[in-house]
């Protein structure tokens, strides 16, 4: 599975480096030292790193390292009960998270690492329109989470922020929030969280962004996200311009990236992790991470540079128990965070019949619960979501649309799942048909949901309008009304036309031609 993102990544490094030309050029060449691959090309020579899309911008650095690394991505849940399984065992020698911190409350993680090495720092920070900043007489960065909720909870400015349950920077900024309002003075607890949970839930009314990735958002807001600012991680904040970072002076959660070296891995890769973890934390590298990734040196003999400000940070509280995060993030979803309205455009074509209609059916009831993993947990439909489904083959097929209530949607969800089992595959393709009535639905009036678009298709389109049909419809929506459409490629996709829709509408692009669908399907509800 990958998701190709309409130019996501690319964008994103662009805007944390000044360099993205070599930046990129560097990535593409090389594979023989870095970059994902097939298991058995990798000798004992090789540090197998499972890691975190956030690391990422290391691969050009980590080529003069003197080490051969091959990475291998993954979701910060996902990756974290993958190590705590024993999953990770044998397949990788090491880890490679923006923090530990969620996985070292799964029982049986500590036990699977072994030692682990700081890299670099960088905290979860927000950052506003430089004039919204002074408006709100933050010129000077700083404020405390205190004020900072005030004044969103008083429709003062707008944010966006990645999905705590997808992305570690928006569950350190969850956490960063509820501990600060808390007044949390040590492990953050169930109890602070339930007693926050009024004033949480207005200060993420000023939400009207989300994402799955913290570079897919920079994105998305520089292309015009329609808010204020961003919640996210000082790195990614320090790469963009026009913004004005604000310190809370009560404190913030910090991200770390701590390489951790597995309990399991064989003596050979022990000793290559060393001399990785080593040069890694050289004073030369160290300037060399600031400098190129925006991120604070982890070692004592390398003072951080004046971009990053002149007071010292406090770090907040963290869980000490996994109970208490995951409440937090079940919070957010349920309680917290405005709920969304997700429209499924779904290709019920001929050439869906077989093996796809089948693999379309389990995506949809995976997202209904029947996924146990804690990721799957997170990504089903959630309570107060409004999810609406439209099939589409030579024409649009019965819309239907699905309402889940505060408390007690378990009916609602198998209500979902038999719709999902009762799909077939027949006729023609018209897509542009199919995101027609879509757009038509989601632009007629949805006050107080976040809407998105999902538009599957293992095809071209044969029937109906056309791109340009669409497009021109599309530019008629007044601004601020206009849904992103997340495109997944199946089958035999046109990928150029699917990546004009995503690029059109501020989407992205999802590609599971070679991998599990339901897999992207849960990936994209990082994105609703």
């Amino acid at each position: 599975m990958s998701a190709v993102r309409g130019g996501a990544q690319g964008v994103w490094r662009a805007l944390r480096r000044a360099a993205a030309a070599a930046v990129a050029a560097a990535l593409s060449l090389g594979a023989a030292a870095c970059g994902s691959g097939a298991e058995h090309q990798d000798g004992p020579d090789v540090l197998r790193i499972l890691a975190g899309s956030e690391v990422a911008d290391m691969e050009p650095l980590l080529e003069r390292s003197g080490v051969k690394v091959r990475f291998t991505y993954t979701g910060t849940l996902d990756g974290a009960e993958q190590v705590a399984s024993g999953g990770a065992d044998g397949r990788y020698d090491a880890v490679w998270f923006s923090s530990n911190r969620y996985l070292s409350l799964i029982d049986g993680a500590r036990a699977r690492l072994s030692t682990e090495t700081r890299t670099m720092v960088s905290p979860v920070l927000l950052g506003l329109r430089t004039a919204k900043a002074a408006e709100l007489g933050w010129a000077d960065g700083r404020a405390t989470w205190e004020e900072i909720a005030t004044a969103a909870a008083g429709g003062r400015f707008t944010f966006g922020m990645t999905n705590p349950a997808s992305s570690n920077s928006g569950f350190s900024a969850l956490v960063g929030v509820a501990a600060g309002l808390s007044g949390a003075d040590g492990a953050l607890t169930a109890e602070q969280v339930a007693s926050v949970t009024p004033r949480l839930k207005e200060f993420f009314t000023a939400q009207r962004l989300t994402s799955g990735s913290s570079g897919w958002l920079a994105e998305a807001y520089a292309r015009g996200g329609g808010v204020d600012g961003l919640v996210n991680y000082e790195s990614v904040l320090l790469g963009m311009t026009g913004l004005t970072l604000v310190r809370p002076s009560d404190g913030v959660v910090t991200a770390d990236y701590p390489l951790t070296l597995l309990a399991s891995a064989p003596a050979e890769k022990k000793e290559l992790y060393g001399r990785l973890a080593a040069w890694l934390r050289t004073p030369g590298t160290q300037r060399e991470i600031m400098a190129v990734t925006h991120r604070r040196p982890a070692v004592p003999e390398v003072q951080p540079g004046p971009e990053f400000g002149a007071e010292p940070l406090l770090e907040l509280p963290f869980p000490n128990r996994r109970a208490t995060a995951d409440g937090l993030i079940t919070a957010y979803l349920d309680e917290l965070r405005v709920p969304a309205h997700a429209f499924f455009v779904l290709d019920t074509s001929g050439s869906m019949e077989g093996g796809r209609i089948d693999a379309l059916r389990e995506a949809l009831v995976t997202l209904t619960g029947a996924d146990r993993s804690a990721s799957g947990t997170f990504s089903r439909f959630r309570s107060r979501e409004t999810v609406t489904m439209i099939p589409f083959s030579g024409e649009v097929g019965a819309e239907r649309t699905f309402v889940l209530p505060e408390s007690g949607p378990e009916p609602v969800l198998a209500q979902i799942r038999q719709y999902a089992e009762d799909l077939r595959a027949r006729g023609g393709t018209a897509i542009y048909n199919g995101l027609r009535a879509a757009y038509a639905q989601s632009t007629a009036g949805d006050a107080g949901h976040y809407v998105s678009v999902v538009l599957m298709t293992d095809g071209e389109n044969t029937d109906g309008t056309s791109f340009e049909d669409f497009e021109s419809l599309y530019r008629m929506i007044p601004q601020g009304r206009r849904p992103r459409t997340f495109v997944v490629l199946f089958g035999e996709s046109d990928v150029a036309e699917m990546k004009r829709v995503a690029e059109l509408t501020g989407g992205a692009v999802f590609d599971a031609r070679d991998g599990s669908l339901a897999e992207v399907f849960k990936e994209i509800r990082g994105y609703q």
